[in-house]
């Protein structure tokens, strides 16, 4: 402390190992909440940009009836991040494959069941990787406060320890653990909060992109029906 204000690098110095310890795993949750959250909003923005490219031009394609097209425009490297561009082309290349040859002796109802069923994998697997790491910020945000309220009992316990070393109950002989466990329970709470505000809006655009890719599995699939009828 100097001149009554608040001296940060003194305060580390004079915690013990428990506290440090306490503050060194919060702000490694913090650092790992936010390089999720910034490494999720490239790859979400990447993928909007992406589909809003994709969706005119596959649209195109499936138009004129020419599936080549759409399989080498939904395979290329420029729409390697689109979520749209991953469902449909799970079911343009299962129903190309089905109409090649591979499952010839297929009904209509059955050749439509199995395009279904490679959309709804193709989904299911396109939602997993939006979501990879998203789970971890929720995780950071419900356990930090706890992570920091260890932090505080152990400034309060040091607190109790000033007391009794000193003989004495002044504000001189607390001061120290009392301002330890308060900065722990600021650390807590700056770490969970951040983490809980990017996992709701996280949350939010990955519900969207579910949204869009369900209602694209709809389209392809009508495109199919119309296709076969």
């Amino acid at each position: 402390m100097e001149g009554g204000g608040l001296d940060f690098i003194e305060m580390f110095q004079q915690m013990g190992t428990v506290a440090l310890g306490v503050a060194v795993v919060l702000f490694f949750m913090s650092f790992w909440s936010v390089g999720v959250a910034i490494e999720r909003i490239y790859t979400y923005n990447k993928a909007r940009q992406q589909s809003k490219l994709y969706a005119p031009e596959i649209a195109k394609h499936l138009k004129t009836g020419d599936l080549k097209k759409a399989l080498a425009l939904s395979s290329a490297e420029d729409y390697k991040y689109s979520h749209l561009a991953k469902v449909v082309l799970a079911g343009i290349q299962e129903y190309h494959f089905q109409q090649e040859g591979g499952g010839s002796s297929l009904s209509r109802d059955d050749l439509l069941d199995t395009v279904r069923r490679a959309i709804q994998r193709a989904t299911a697997m396109t939602t997993s990787d939006l979501k990879k790491g998203v789970n971890a910020l929720a995780t950071i945000g419900s356990t930090a406060p706890f992570v920091g309220l260890l932090g505080t009992v152990v400034g309060v316990i040091n607190a109790f320890v000033g007391i009794a070393s000193t003989g004495s109950g002044g504000i001189g002989a607390v001061s120290a653990g009392i301002a330890e466990a308060l900065v722990e329970t600021g650390l807590g709470l700056f770490v969970a909060i951040p983490a809980v505000w990017f996992y709701n809006y996280l949350t939010g655009r990955i519900e969207y992109f579910t949204v869009e890719m369900d209602n694209s599995s709809s389209e392809l699939l009508d495109y199919f029906i119309k296709k076969t009828s």
